[in-house]
């Protein structure tokens, strides 16, 4: 069965009055995800359940105006640097570059005005169930040197694997690193707290943090630690430990080292969830080295999507494929330096295990 082409809806204006458009991607399993072209935000993301029941297991927000003015990232594409950079500051071949600080003195998610600030210019992308959103960075952008093309492809296919493909050239050398932002809820929003959800990570090493969530140095084993995920967890159970690096950042906000790939650029386990209540099931894979796990810590029910379902603390978990924070700071760390006639590219895919398989 082909899969419908993706379709475009109006959904409100920026801030300044542009036009935001919505699309929409369908698959035959049951899936649909609204992707807005502003932030690339994936607002939707409905699921069904083993009873097949569908809901939107990602966290929204009701129209442009409050993603613009009070969104903690809701779904977005993250960039030009996804996470952090330790004052903002970095050098490329002993040129120094400084981007805005906006989170406790150091720059956060590509600075103020990140990708998750941008209007996308989008297209069907292929002959199925596709979009691809497309931004170019100017050089000095958010103060990131050289002019950066960045596009970013978001597809459904026929078993409901949502996949988001990233792709970046540059004309001057320099750091990017990008992610998508959503917020996990397998119940769906409304049904409280990710705690009783389970939660596996394919890594055998963390960054531990300072109190300012800049890494201190080099990975730690999981092993011993409340950060040892290699096997499922109640998430609550996990952030119960008494442990000063759950304790500084309320839960998890903390980035594993992802076991090696069998082969450069290959699709690797990330990571696993699953809600016993709707028996939903999530599998990140990914090319990235690195996931930042963060359990919505900051959330305080003030937050509510279009049907009033207010987003509690730890209401969702976000699982953001990337390369480690901090890198352009650490040579240690894999490179995130992009420099001219080098191609920038990432992919995460987002499967469903518990859906039954799509009939040939």
């Amino acid at each position: 069965m082909p899969q419908p082409a993706p379709h475009r809806e109006p959904f409100g204006h920026t801030p300044d009055g542009r036009p935001v458009g919505l699309w929409r991607l369908e698959s035959a399993s049951g899936v649909s995800a609204e992707i807005l072209t502003y932030g690339g935000i994936l607002h939707r993301l409905s699921v069904p359940d083993t009873a097949g029941r569908s809901r939107s297991v990602v966290l929204s927000l009701p129209d442009v105006p409050t993603y613009a003015a009070r969104s903690p990232y809701f779904g977005a594409l993250v960039g030009r640097y996804a996470n952090r950079i330790a004052g903002g500051r970095f050098s490329i071949d002993g040129r120094p570059y400084r981007v805005p600080a906006n989170d406790h003195g150091h720059a956060l998610h590509g600075g103020p005005e990140g990708f998750h600030s941008r209007l996308w210019q989008a297209e069907p992308a292929g002959d199925r169930a596709a979009v691809e959103l497309s931004l170019l960075s100017p050089d000095g952008d958010m103060g990131f040197p050289g002019a950066l093309s960045v596009s970013a492809r978001y597809a459904l296919d026929e078993a409901g694997t949502l996949s988001v493909a990233f792709e970046a050239v540059c004309d001057r050398p320099t750091v990017v690193n990008l992610t998508n932002h959503a917020y996990f809820n397998l119940g769906g929003a409304g049904s409280g707290d990710v705690l009783g959800h389970l939660v596996e990570v394919d890594g055998d090493e963390f960054l531990p943090v300072a109190p300012d969530a800049i890494p201190l140095g080099a990975p730690q084993a999981v092993a011993g630690t409340p950060f040892d995920l290699t096997r499922a967890r109640p998430v609550g159970e996990a952030l119960a430990a008494e442990d000063h690096q759950l304790k500084n950042a309320g839960g998890f906000d903390h980035c594993w080292v992802l076991r090696p790939a069998v082969e450069p650029g290959a699709l690797r386990p990330a990571a696993r969830l699953s809600d016993p209540a709707s028996g939903r099931a999530l599998e990140v894979w990914t090319t990235e080295p690195g996931l930042q796990v963060y359990t919505a810590n900051q959330l305080d029910a003030t937050l509510a999507d279009a049907d009033g379902h207010h987003h509690p603390r730890h209401g969702g978990i976000c699982l953001e494929t990337q390369h480690l924070p901090d890198s352009p700071n650490r040579p240690e760390y894999p490179s995130t330096v992009l420099r001219p006639g080098e191609r920038f590219t990432s992919r995460t895919e987002f499967r469903f295990p518990h859906l039954p398989a799509t009939p040939a």
